[in-house]
């Protein structure tokens, strides 16, 4: 075992600060990787506070990986001491069920190990995820980064917030001659809008802040609509066939759902401490509209995307932060005061 630097909380109501993990020496099938940058998800301020009353302390977060190989197992394949690679959600899971077989190892009949906080998903001890110096990841669940290194810290969003939009847009058939809804323009909501305008797609953006209509055309939306505004809500009623839904806020489900065409579909990828208000039956009924949700992806899209995002340039906008600006950071993601996600610069902690 290997003593490494990290960033952990002891407790829910602890701040973040200066902690030693121990990792393990690389084994036959894995890779060691020298993490540089590591995004910062909403999940991991969820998750250090306990709100979702499953967390295991101590706790280091990060799940939005991205590092240089140093070392690998005798048995590993297609990584070498030097390449840039990625690691995100999820370091294992169970490998036998249908979904695993799939390529859906995201929803693991036996539950996957999270990159952090792990034994929830999978049993075994407490997994430590990005806030750390170093991780040792089994070779099967470590990606391959095509991007230039010097956009390494917008690819690090990439491997939550971008797979997290990229799986529903791509599962219900974003693209060319398609009309789609982006709800919200934040984390989530802006690599939605980016992802959706490179598949073709014709993207209508939705949001409660004038002041983001701008942001909103410049990252490739070809329609803004303020939801506030009943009128531009009612000029889209029955014309979209797919929207995305990424805010984490309970909010009206129904005035959305009746912008769907006849067979259109509503994704919630965002996860609200609190349920949504349910919506009316005859919003789903009466277009034989669908309401659905989508988690994140298996290990085969998330690479699909990481080489999608680096064919197409895009990569997540963000602001780039030391490690010990964390709990500021935490603090200012709480008020929406980022565009639109905080990436550490894992070269300040060491």
């Amino acid at each position: 075992m290997a003593k490494v630097k990290a960033y952990a909380t002891p407790g829910p109501e602890s701040v973040l600060g200066p902690f030693e993990i121990a990792r393990r020496e690389p084994g036959a099938d894995d890779v060691e990787i020298e993490i540089l940058y590591c995004g910062v998800c909403h999940s991991d301020l969820h998750t250090a506070r306990n709100e979702w009353q499953n967390t295991l302390y101590p706790c280091v977060p990060g799940h939005e990986i991205v590092g240089r190989v140093t070392a690998v197992g005798d048995r590993v394949e297609g990584f070498h001491p030097g390449d840039l690679a990625a690691v995100g959600c999820m370091v294992d899971s169970c490998g036998r069920c249908p979904s695993c077989r799939d390529g859906d190892e995201q929803y693991c009949d036996a539950g996957f190990t999270g990159t952090y906080n792990g034994p929830i998903f999978g049993g075994g001890e407490n997994t430590y995820g990005g806030y750390s110096q170093r991780i040792v990841v089994k070779s099967s669940f470590v990606l391959q980064v095509r991007h230039d290194e010097r956009d390494l810290a917008s690819v690090a969003p990439l491997l939550c917030a971008g797979i997290t939009t990229y799986s529903p847009l791509r599962q219900w058939g974003a693209g060319p001659g398609r009309k789609v809804g982006i709800v919200g323009l934040g984390g989530l909501g802006h690599m939605g809008v980016k992802l959706a305008h490179a598949m073709g797609a014709h993207v209508v953006l939705f949001t409660t802040s004038p002041g983001k209509a701008e942001d909103g055309a410049r990252l490739g939306a070809d329609e803004v609509v303020l939801s506030r505004d009943p009128q531009q809500m009612a000029a889209h009623t029955g014309e979209l066939d797919f929207i995305l839904n990424t805010v984490a806020a309970p909010h009206d489900l129904d005035a959305y759902l009746q912008l769907l065409k006849r067979d259109g579909t509503m994704t919630l990828v965002g996860a609200p401490a609190a349920p949504h208000p349910s919506p009316q039956v005859f919003s789903l009924i009466l277009r034989r509209r669908r309401l659905a949700g989508s988690l994140i992806g298996g290990i085969r899209e998330t690479q699909e995307m990481l080489d999608f995002c680096a064919r197409h340039g895009i990569g997540a906008d963000v602001e780039v932060i030391p490690m010990d600006y964390i709990n500021t950071a935490y603090e200012r993601m709480l008020k929406s005061d980022v565009r639109y996600r905080f990436v550490v610069d894992m070269a300040t902690l060491r």
